[in-house]
C-alpha cells in the first residue's frame, strides 16, 4: 500500500506543474516511492486533502509553488493538533519557489532552488528534518466568532508585498518568474497607500509609524528573489521581521536592488528584529498575505506566533 500521497496542483507556475507532472510521476516510480497522486481542482482542497492524508499515509508531497505548500501544512497541522506533523516534500514548479530556497543545502543569495529532478532524489532518499512554522491568529470584531489559526512556511506581510502579491494575480501570463514580480512591484507603486499600524515585539513595549511594509519571515526570502531576511533560519524558534518606514517611490526603487542582493539589512529607513511572537494592529482594516496567499481580509489586529520545529520536511 502507498505511503506517501502526492498532491499536485496542474496551475501552479503558470502551468509548469501541469506540464511537468508526467516527467515527475514517472520519476518518483524510478525513485522507488510508492504513492498516490490527486490533482487539486480548487483552492484549500490540498488543504482538506491533506488532513485527512494522516490517516493513511506517513508523508505528503506537494508538487506546485509556495501557495500549494501553505495548503498542504495548514492542513498537516490542523491534523496534528499543532503537535509534529507528518513529513512533507516539495517538488519545487511554482512562480517564487521560496519555501525550497530552505531545504539543506540552503539557496544561496540571488540562487535558484533545487530543480524537480533534484527534489524525486531528495524523496527517494526519504531524509527528514524538523522546521519551524509560523501561527497567525485574528481578532475578530466584536459579537463575532474567530477564524481558525492559520500558518505559514515562508513569509508573512502588511503592506507594500501583500498588495504586489495581489496585484500578481493581474500581471499577464507570459510573464514568469521574478519579470512577472517585478511588473507587480511597479503597478503597486503607482496608488499604494502606506497604513500606520502598532507593532508589538515579544514583550517589548509597542511602537507605532506609518511603514510601507511589514514583513515577518520564517524563511529568507519572498516574491521569487526579495531577500528580505537573508540571515534568518527556519528551525531557530525566532521569527526575522523587516519594517520599512513610510517610502516614497523613488527610495523603493532604490532600495529594491539592494534586498534582490540581501545588502539591505543597515539602511537607515529599515530596521530588523527577531522575535518569538509579533502583534501587529491597525485603524484601518489590514491587507495580509502569507506565502503568496490571503488568510485574512481586512482583520485588524494579527498576532504572529513562531511553533518551534513542528514541521518535518524531507530533505
Amino acid at each position: 500500500m502507498p505511503n506517501t500521497l502526492v498532491i499536485y496542483n496542474p496551475t501552479a507556475g503558470r502551468g509548469r506543474a501541469q506540464a511537468h507532472w508526467p516527467l515527475v510521476e514517472r520519476a518518483l516510480a524510478e525513485a522507488g516511492v510508492e504513492f498516490d497522486a490527486v490533482a487539486t481542482r480548487a483552492p484549500l482542497e490540498a488543504t482538506a486533502l491533506a488532513e485527512r492524508a494522516p490517516q493513511s499515509y506517513s508523508s505528503v508531497v506537494g508538487v506546485g509553488g509556495d501557495g500549494t505548500l501553505h495548503e498542504i501544512v495548514n492542513g498537516l497541522l490542523r491534523a496534528s493538533s499543532e503537535a509534529e506533523t507528518i513529513a512533507v516534500g516539495v517538488v519545487p514548479l511554482g512562480n517564487g519557489d521560496d519555501f525550497a530556497k530552505m531545504i539543506p543545502p540552503e539557496t544561496p543569495i540571488g540562487g535558484k532552488p533545487f530543480d524537480w529532478r533534484t527534489a524525486v532524489t531528495k524523496l527517494g532518499r526519504g531524509q527528514t528534518q524538523l522546521f519551524d512554522v509560523g501561527r497567525i491568529s485574528s481578532n475578530p470584531p466584536p459579537g463575532k466568532a474567530g477564524d481558525r489559526p492559520q500558518y505559514f512556511i515562508n513569509s508573512l506581510d502588511v503592506g507594500f508585498g501583500a498588495q504586489g502579491s495581489l496585484n500578481f494575480r493581474t500581471i499577464p501570463k507570459f510573464l514568469t518568474g521574478l519579470p512577472a514580480y517585478l511588473a507587480a512591484v511597479l503597478k503597486t507603486m503607482i496608488d499604494y497607500p502606506i497604513p500606520r499600524i502598532r507593532i508589538q515585539l515579544d514583550d517589548h513595549p509597542p511602537f507605532e509609524q506609518s511603514t510601507t511594509i511589514t514583513a515577518v519571515m520564517n524563511g529568507r526570502c519572498f516574491g521569487n528573489g526579495f531577500w528580505v531576511c537573508p540571515e534568518a533560519r527556519a528551525d531557530d524558534g525566532l521569527l526575522d521581521v523587516m519594517v520599512a518606514q513610510a517610502l516614497g517611490r523613488a527610495a523603493i526603487l532604490r532600495l529594491i536592488p539592494k534586498i534582490m542582493k540581501g545588502t539591505h539589512v543597515n539602511e537607515p529607513v529599515l530596521s530588523m528584529h527577531r522575535a518569538r511572537r509579533v502583534e501587529i494592529e491597525s485603524q484601518e482594516p489590514l491587507l495580509v498575505e502569507a506565502d503568496g496567499e490571503f488568510p485574512y481580509l481586512g482583520t485588524h489586529h494579527l498576532k504572529i506566533e513562531i511553533l518551534h520545529k513542528k514541521l518535518r520536511v524531507i530533505v
